[in-house]
């Protein structure tokens, strides 16, 4: 599968409100540099009327280059620097030496085509919200892995089940391949785009997705939680706040915590003690 690159000469303002918008129209992926933003998307989903449309706005003008699969890991490669979110969760890549010194958790991690790298302020804020929760023999679910980041490490404290789904195929094999490169051995993931097929129960959901896909699921993550299980969700702007807790409340969610970081907001809510 071939992606298309995106490159915007933009302010860091600029980028987050792009970041924002592009994630809704199937981008998947972002790397942001200096007065610059690049943009992936799998070239099936590439709407250019669309993409000018979300520009119009902004007076932007932008470069488009198609990426064909076998070039994606070394552009990936060239770019993927480790990273620590506090001393708590290292992930780097294989060709990477281990973290010195070595953090309570380490992921090894090959991006490839899938999101969900640590760098990224909503997978970042998403792991600083799982560093305060108990793992240790719950189960959990992950809703839209991508690389499987998330999945791995609820695995690495202590989950005694994780269970992962992602719509796009890349992304289950790159999550396929992370699971067994971390020796993560209670962690199952398939392909879906929904959460119609999924039955049973977990103590903890985790989403890391868009605004669009949250409200759609909003009541389908309530049914999956137990009651007085956790929901943390990200992937949304400090402006959202209020359409998401609109939605979340009425579904059984009460707002425990929130993080923001690089104008994204990452919350922990919990569900009712009714189902």
């Amino acid at each position: 599968m071939s992606h298309i690159a995106i490159t915007l000469q933009v302010s860091a303002e600029q980028a987050d409100l792009l970041i924002a918008q592009l994630s809704e129209a199937n981008y998947e992926g972002f790397e942001e540099q200096t007065d610059q933003l690049v943009a992936y998307i799998p070239e099936a989903d590439f709407d250019e009327a669309l993409l000018q449309s979300i520009l119009l706005s902004y007076g932007i003008t932008y470069t488009k280059e198609t990426i064909q699969q076998t070039n994606w890991n070394a552009l990936w490669e060239s770019n993927f620097e480790p990273v620590v979110v506090d001393s708590f969760c290292g992930i780097r890549a294989a060709f990477h030496p281990p973290f010195t010194p070595a953090p309570t958790y380490e992921i090894v991690i090959t991006p490839k085509m899938s999101f969900g790298t640590g760098h990224h302020a909503t997978t970042s804020s998403m792991i600083r919200l799982m560093q305060h929760i108990s793992f240790e023999g719950k189960k959990v679910f992950d809703f839209g892995t991508g690389t499987g980041i998330l999945a791995i490490l609820a695995d690495k404290m202590g989950a005694a089940q994780t269970d992962a789904i992602d719509y796009d195929e890349w992304a289950v094999n790159n999550t396929l391949e992370n699971i067994t490169t971390n020796h993560t051995r209670h962690t199952t993931v398939w392909q879906a785009d929904n959460l119609e097929a999924v039955t049973g129960t977990y103590d903890i959901v985790l989403a890391n997705i868009n605004l669009n896909v949250l409200l759609r699921f909003m009541h389908d993550m309530r049914r999956l939680l137990v009651p007085e299980g956790i929901l943390l969700l990200s992937g949304i702007m400090p402006s959202d706040e209020q359409q998401i807790l609109a939605a979340a409340i009425p579904a059984g969610f009460t707002p425990v915590e929130k993080i923001e970081k690089d104008n994204w907001l990452a919350l922990k809510l919990k569900a009712s003690g009714k189902e």
